[in-house]
């Protein structure tokens, strides 16, 4: 899934490839993908992109119609992505069984197409006269890459929670942008076990688990930037020291990699470095093994 550093690396790479440019015309492909359905995409035809932005893991390109200004609000989901193409494909997209979600043509010429691989469509396109209209965007938390997010903010945050800090990071509620593998990386990188309870966090655990979170997310944003967007995907894969990386050894310590499975999704972590050396059970209510 595209976590908060792939999205800004899209946002400046869309940012550069859009702005001062007009749609041709915003295509839907498949059924599932269109959130919204007044105004129509209709109106984008001859609209012209002034800005890209982001709000956690959502993209927001802003048109001005003519008639005031138009967000086209993005989630990429567990398996979207986005691929620009230049020039794009000449003719109408057909829709049927293929990845193609949705087609956005610019008078050049180029565009961009939005894509989900596998069966579950979970990819959202919004039209939106405000982002906030968005419900998965009115809800989110605070940016942890914020300049005017502090320790004392994050500490603020996880005092009045009351879970296991691996699912504390990922909810969206209460920080936007962090998923399953950074979430997986900040821990690494704090020495902390993924299921330790937040209430528990003392105040030297809580700076070093959000200085942790800002040098993770803001490497993974170094490490993005520039490259276009077809090289993102790659680029998360190779910079990730311990998602996806089960069996491995630990580039700090030299253990290897450990892995918890879910129903839906799994984690990684390691033991030297994280549990006291202790092995977590592989089971979804897991508990540390005594």
């Amino acid at each position: 899934m595209p976590e908060l550093p792939e999205v800004e690396a899209l946002r400046v790479f869309l940012g550069e490839h859009l702005v001062g440019k007009e749609f041709a015309r915003v295509l839907p492909v498949a059924i599932s993908v269109l959130k919204t359905y007044d105004p129509p995409l209709g109106v984008l035809d001859g609209a012209e992109v002034t800005g890209v932005d982001r709000h956690g893991k959502w993209l927001d390109i802003t048109a001005d119609t003519g008639e005031g200004p138009l967000h086209l609000v993005v989630h990429l989901a567990r398996a979207g992505w986005l691929r620009w193409q230049d020039p794009l494909p000449s003719g109408p997209p057909k829709p049927g069984r293929g990845p193609l979600a949705l087609r956005a043509a610019l008078t050049g010429g180029d565009g961009f197409d939005l894509t989900e691989a596998g069966t579950t469509k979970r990819l959202a396109v919004h039209l939106v006269h405000d982002p906030h209209e968005v419900p998965g965007v009115a809800r989110l938390g605070p940016d942890p890459l914020a300049e005017d997010f502090g320790p004392e903010d994050f500490a603020a945050l996880l005092a009045g929670e009351r879970r296991q800090i691996k699912g504390a990071l990922r909810d969206q509620s209460l920080i936007a942008g962090i998923g399953n593998a950074y979430s997986d990386e900040i821990l690494h990188a704090a020495r902390m076990s993924p299921f330790k309870p937040t209430a528990t966090l003392t105040p030297d655990e809580t700076t070093a688990l959000y200085e942790a979170m800002r040098s993770t997310l803001h490497d993974a944003v170094a490490r993005s930037h520039g490259l276009a967007a077809g090289k993102l995907k790659a680029e998360k894969k190779t910079g990730l020291r311990v998602h996806g990386r089960t069996g491995e050894a630990c580039p700090v310590c030299g253990d290897t990699i450990r892995e918890v499975s879910f129903s839906d999704s799994s984690l990684q972590y390691c033991p030297t470095c994280q549990t006291g050396g202790k092995v977590l059970a592989d089971r979804r209510m897991s508990r540390l093994l005594k």
